[in-house]
């Protein structure tokens, strides 16, 4: 997991309210073990033409296959993103597709602990200050956006500025780059002199045992 402090990048409008975990990465792709190579699955069924002699084609009208947004890191979308299963996969198509960040009114609660686990920024922001830079990116897709995460603030590159809240227990984790494991390794060095510790008194030299 990368450490992210600063993000400043272009954004994605997908201004849909009630994006569930099933449209963000479908359940038949769920079958890989890997946490890679979601990313191409990432919103499926949205991103092709569901009918007509094109079935399976790509929609060139839907924002993520647009070649203006291409490279976007930063997802601005509508109110509870992420609803529905609990599937982690869902962040790591996001992560995968090259989303370090999403914007947006609000978040389902499961999804909002899993991208958080998986280096993303989940930030929070009024319906009207999503409206805002979703209407800014849509009419202008050069549109700039920067997340401080230090600062916990949002700007842009015309004048727009806010604030969020984040845990400061995940706010740590995201700037210091760690997930669960990555926490766990901080005390890789107490952990490896407790293993030596154990094999040396209950397997290396058994205690001797006496018979009743």
């Amino acid at each position: 997991m990368i450490a992210i402090n600063v993000l400043t990048s272009t954004a994605a409008p997908l201004d849909i309210s009630n994006i569930d975990t099933d449209q963000i990465i479908p359940k038949q792709f769920l079958k890989r073990i890997e946490r890679t190579g979601y990313g191409e699955f990432l919103f499926f069924d949205w991103r092709r033409i569901q009918e007509g002699p094109n079935t399976g084609q790509p929609d060139e009208s839907f924002p993520l296959n647009k070649p203006e947004y291409k490279g976007a890191k930063i997802l601005i979308a509508g109110k509870n993103f992420g609803c529905g299963s609990s599937r982690e996969h869902a962040a790591w198509a996001l992560t995968d597709f090259g989303f370090l960040a999403v914007i947006a009114p609000s978040f389902a609660d499961i999804f909002f602990s899993n991208a958080g686990k998986n280096g993303m920024i989940l930030v929070r922001l009024s319906e009207a200050d999503v409206n805002l830079l979703t209407h800014r990116s849509q009419q202008n897709p050069n549109h700039t956006i920067t997340i401080n995460l230090e600062q916990q603030t949002v700007t842009d590159d015309e004048g727009f500025s806010a604030t969020f809240e984040i845990n400061p227990f995940r706010k740590y984790c995201l700037l210091n780059g760690l997930d669960d494991i990555g926490l766990t390794l901080r005390h890789e060095s107490e952990l490896n002199a407790y293993e030596t510790q154990h094999d040396n008194e209950f397997w290396l030299a058994p205690r001797a045992t006496t018979n009743a």
